[in-house]
């Protein structure tokens, strides 16, 4: 494990003194990136209407498991059946397409005037965000499951492309050519999304620890164990980092002192003398977190959407649907939106839980919502992608 020169102490300084990226290019991309920036806190801007109508959906092949990513008026989301497409926002219609070969579950990145996604296969393509032509094809030993994510070039005058692999390894890969800057290998499966906050990356994987390695040169600054396998992306706030594992716990940790700072449940919400707990028993978390200013809301495969308090990690609320939510879910303003297995898309109020409105599509929901502009973008397990909103 190598540490800055100054211990943890400057770690974490050295963290808060680099301001959270949100966007590809300012202005220009209102949800370019899995959990919409770079931190991966799932916040976007604006106000959703109270009760969203169907837009339109468009069918665009087999079941979608991929989440939408939103710039230049385009909607950018990946197929099961091999297909990178781009849609209209304004009303679903099919701009380019792109065949992988490969499933495509992971969700595209948009950066400048390209997309970045990984298929199946474990080949990672950089496209024209314009046309879907290919720019440059990168190839990895294992499937690619998450979200790329991007950081500055050492030099400044570039950017590097982040992505992790089924081969056990987090790729920094050079965004113009495709040519790979630095390599760091981990002990398992690397499933989600890497989180950038300044110079630092943050991921999780299979060998049950939180990574933190410098987005310079891929060196290690250091790992925390969090107890059980973490299947879906970390989020990065203010020196901590926040993610959910396999042994049914959403843990804070203190990158500073390299310790876990709370546990949702507690320790005490757990079997005892034989009785069982009050949560559902193995129910794990494959949903990443949305971090808001004094709350964390995250979906679980006990059907419930979890609502904590972010200082300390006790339970604020929780939310019952019908069925497994391992979508991940966006805070808008006073509205969380999320899809859950039971085939509902649901709005529920921030402060309280309490449902706001639902939509019933009739099959899974996998995919994570994309919000911009009062505009609601998922993704299905029937093949299509539907928008919500105000007409």
């Amino acid at each position: 494990m190598r540490c800055f020169r100054n211990g943890p102490a400057a770690l974490l300084c050295a963290i808060l003194l680099f301001p959270i990226a949100q966007g590809a290019q300012a202005g220009d991309s209102p949800w370019p990136i899995f959990r919409g920036n770079q931190a991966l806190t799932g916040i976007a801007k604006g106000k959703l209407t109270d009760k969203p109508q169907l837009l339109w959906s468009s069918k665009i092949g087999d079941s979608v498991k991929s989440s939408p990513v939103i710039g230049n008026g385009l909607v950018y989301i990946g197929s099961s059946d091999g297909k990178v497409c781009a849609l209209k926002l304004a009303d679903g219609t099919n701009v380019w397409e792109f065949s992988t070969g490969d499933s495509v579950e992971a969700p595209p990145l948009l950066v400048d005037n390209s997309i970045y996604v990984g298929a199946g296969s474990g080949k990672f393509y950089s496209l024209d965000a314009a046309s879907g032509k290919s720019n440059w094809v990168y190839e990895t030993k294992g499937k690619i499951a998450g979200s790329a994510n991007w950081i500055k070039a050492s030099d400044g005058k570039g950017k590097w492309i982040l992505v992790g692999s089924y081969d056990n390894t987090m790729h920094c890969i050079d965004a113009a050519n495709g040519k790979q800057i630095w390599t760091f290998k981990t002990k398992n499966f690397i499933n989600g999304s890497p989180a950038v906050d300044g110079g630092n990356v943050a991921f999780g994987g299979c060998d049950a620890r939180i990574h933190f390695v410098s987005a310079a040169d891929g060196s290690e600054i250091t790992n925390v164990n969090v107890g059980a396998y973490i299947a879906a992306s970390p989020a990065l706030a203010d020196g901590f980092a926040f993610a959910g594992n396999y042994g049914s716990k959403l843990v804070c940790v203190n990158i500073a002192s390299q310790s876990i700072a709370w546990e949702y449940p507690p320790q005490e919400d757990q079997p005892i003398q034989g009785k069982p707990p009050q949560r559902q028993q193995g129910a794990a978390f494959f949903s990443s977190p949305a971090v808001g200013k004094d709350r964390i809301v995250i979906g679980c495969r006990d059907n419930n959407l979890h609502c904590v308090g972010r200082k300390d990690g006790g339970k604020i609320w929780t939310f019952a649907t019908h069925g497994a939510v391992d979508s991940c879910p966006v805070i808008c303003g006073d509205k969380v939106v999320v899809g859950s297995g039971d085939g509902r898309i649901y709005m529920v109020n921030l402060s309280d839980g309490t449902e706001i409105w639902s939509y019933e599509i009739g099959a899974p929901l996998t995919s994570s919502p994309a919000v911009a502009d009062g505009t609601i973008i998922i993704g299905c397990d029937d093949g299509k992608v539907y928008a919500f909103g105000k007409k």
